[in-house]
């Protein structure tokens, strides 16, 4: 047993990162000393721990040529990750990420696929005049990324009912109790005092001085809406509406994860199992419980093999509920069966409840920015300091402008439409569904672009779903730059994944609630083959789907291996799709 953490890794098998972390003093290293360096970049030990403060270090490989002519080897700037529990933006702190991103980002703000903003191209110098503006604005990038719970998402739609008012207080006890403890985060960034005296005691009663063996994603979803994709996440919380139409309890999946690593077959992403019900006073808990049995027992000795997705099937669910049931003061109940309608993205006008209303505006692949024609950089601006309206981030990546009373509602609908920002209605069924991770050129594991290829892509999948009688088809298609899967591609009807540059493997299957894997079809698919790979498949799809079957639905009925059998063509794919499947698990 380790004699540092108490895990159950001997001291030697330790990977480098868990070393790190054990030497860090609860988060510090020589962050601070390195801050104050004229050096453009961090040491690695530094930049492992960065993620638990917020930031990535990253290159922008657009600028090497340039970093070359200054006598740099590379580029480097840092990716700063708001830590936002359910997506909730306060008008202030809106802004202050719009003012953040114009003076020391590239100029744009990006909301991710886990209701996080993500602010892109801050240089070292400017971090700690950027997080200050942030926290001034009550919000933090602590636990933003890093070996401890990430931002915990839940349904953002703003309605008014006692239900989610119920919810929306476990959500904020959940986040008190399962954010990390160290008083490095202030030392560093905000007042620059010591937290604790040198010899005072000072320790994570959670996590332990090196935290968890890798990141921990939890969600919560409502009863009737997915929006989260919840099964997608270590620990899923499902709330549960009781007779009285309040909020009875909720039912816990453990073992979700997405990440996997390309012709590594014992990496595999992973929907979260069901593990039990509990009240609503026993949520926090269970949680802390799950996250305890995956400190204790999780690899820190290999980090590819790390997620609690692989403790649990190491170990078996059986074993994993055991070790929670033990660290309980209560008997765990048996799981509610969990089903879902298609997910819903919340987009376009709707009642709140309270005489007020919401608009879900669709953004692009979540960047928010002003290109030409399209300035919804300026019009989110312009609403929010002169409407002062609640903003929601969703986990499509969008934006839900929330508490506009009945008189606003035309001065919102001008300021969007002055600028040029589509309405909901305007936007192809596909479009609306499609997402992408940011990948090249600031993402160090992007082996292919993502971000800068999807629209073109997804219009040229739009022609294609409109010419085979398929216009008002919602068929999800999900793209990322490597397997490591931030926007949930492993869960869409399409699923692309890069392989190299200009390749994706090509996945189908998925169900629109979000609780089956999709399948590798094709491998190392060239972008410019994937519409006519895809081509057949939605013809037979518009031809012989029964009235309820999603594309996804229809592909999985009809079986993956019987679909290509009929449809590939060898020539579109590049590569040995038996040895793929085996890759991706």
């Amino acid at each position: 047993m380790c004699g540092t953490c108490g895990c159950n890794e001997p001291d030697q098998d330790l990977s480098k990162v868990e070393r790190i972390k054990a030497d860090s003093r609860l988060l510090r290293g020589d962050i601070v000393d390195e801050l104050a360096s004229a050096e453009p970049l961090f040491t690695e030990p530094s930049t492992q721990l960065l993620k638990f403060h917020g930031i990535y270090q990253q290159e922008d490989r657009d600028r090497r040529k340039e970093a070359r002519r200054l006598g740099l080897a590379k580029h480097h700037q840092m990716m700063v990750r708001t830590r936002i529990p359910g997506g909730v933006v306060s008008p202030d702190a809106y802004l202050a990420h719009d003012r953040i991103a114009s003076r020391w980002g590239n100029g744009t703000m990006r909301v991710t696929t886990r209701q996080d903003f993500q602010l892109h191209g801050v240089l070292k110098g400017d971090l700690r005049d950027a997080i200050r503006e942030i926290n001034q604005a009550l919000l933090t990038t602590l636990g933003g990324c890093g070996d401890v719970e990430r931002n915990i998402m839940c349904c953002p739609a703003p309605l008014v009912d006692g239900f989610r008012a119920e919810v929306a207080h476990w959500l904020a006890a959940l986040v008190a109790e399962l954010t990390p403890s160290t008083g490095a985060y202030h030392e560093i960034w905000l007042d620059g005092e010591r937290a604790v005296e040198p010899g005072d005691a000072e320790h994570e009663p959670l996590y332990g001085e090196r935290y968890l063996p890798r990141k921990f994603k939890t969600a919560i979803a409502l009863q009737g809406d997915n929006c989260v994709d919840v099964h997608a996440n270590d620990l899923g919380l499902v709330a549960l509406r009781g007779d009285d139409g309040g909020l009875s309890g909720f039912t816990a999946l453990v073992g979700g994860g997405l990440g996997r690593t390309r012709n590594k077959p014992d990496t595999f992403a992973a929907v979260a199992q069901p593990l039990a019900t509990v009240r609503p006073d026993q949520v926090v808990a269970l949680s802390r419980a799950v996250i305890e049995v995956q400190r204790d027992h999780g690899n820190r000795a290999e980090r590819r093999h790390a997620r609690l997705k692989y403790l649990i099937a190491d170990r078996g669910l059986p074993w994993f509920a055991d070790q929670v049931q033990g660290r309980v003061g209560f008997a765990l109940g048996e799981p509610a069966p969990v089903t879902w309608p298609r997910v819903e993205d919340h987009l376009g006008w709707h009642e709140q409840g309270d005489g007020k209303l919401y608009l879900g505006v669709f953004v692009e692949n979540g960047r928010i920015a002003d290109v030409p024609g399209v300035h919804l950089r300026s019009a989110l601006r312009e609403v929010v300091e002169s409407v002062r309206p609640q903003l929601r981030l969703t986990a499509q990546q969008n934006v839900i402008i929330a508490g506009i009373t009945y008189q606003q509602r035309a001065a919102v609908d001008d300021i969007l439409d002055a600028h040029g920002v589509e309405r909901a209605t305007m936007v192809h069924p596909v479009r609306r569904l499609s997402m992408a991770c940011p990948a090249i050129p600031t993402c160090g594991l992007a082996v292919a672009e993502s971000e800068r290829v999807l629209p073109s892509l997804i219009r040229d999948i739009e022609s294609l779903v409109d010419s085979v009688g398929l216009a008002d088809s919602p068929i999800s298609v999900r793209m990322t730059g490597c397997p490591n899967g931030c926007a949930r591609p492993y869960l869409g009807d399409v699923g692309l994944v890069g392989t190299t540059l200009g390749k994706y493997d090509v996945f189908l299957g998925g169900d629109p609630g979000g609780t089956r894997l999709n399948q590798l079809y094709a491998s190392a698919v060239p972008l410019d083959s994937i519409c006519a790979l895809l081509r057949p498949l939605l013809h037979a799809y518009a031809t012989e789907r029964r009235d309820a079957d999603a594309f996804g639905d229809w592909c999985h009925r009809a079986g993956i291996e019987a679909l290509r059998g009929r449809f590939a063509e060898p020539d579109l794919v590049d590569g040995d799709v038996a040895v793929a499947a085996a890759a991706a698990g």
